[in-house]
C-alpha cells in the first residue's frame, strides 16, 4: 500500500518541496501517492522524478484532485 502525502492547497512550489522531504523517508522501491489541487504538481512532481532518479509512475485527477504516485529509486 502506497505511503500517503497530502500537499491540497498547497501551491508552487511548496507541493514539489514536501514531496522532496517525505521521499527521504520512504525504503527504495516503496511508492508515494500524493494529493494535490495545484494544476502544476504533477509537471512538477514528473520533473522533480527525472532530476532525482526516481520513477514517475503516474497521474491522474478526481473530482479536482490531482492523484501523483511515484516510486522511490535512490
Amino acid at each position: 500500500m502506497p505511503t500517503l502525502l497530502d500537499v491540497k492547497g498547497l501551491n508552487c512550489p511548496l507541493p514539489v518541496l514536501r514531496v522532496k522531504k517525505r521521499i527521504r523517508d520512504l525504503a527504495i522501491d516503496e511508492t508515494l501517492r500524493i494529493l494535490a489541487t495545484d494544476p502544476g504538481a504533477p509537471r512538477d512532481v514528473e520533473a522533480f522524478c527525472a532530476a532525482s532518479g526516481n520513477e514517475f509512475l503516474g497521474t491522474h485527477e478526481e473530482a479536482g484532485v490531482f492523484v501523483i504516485e511515484i516510486c522511490r529509486r535512490r
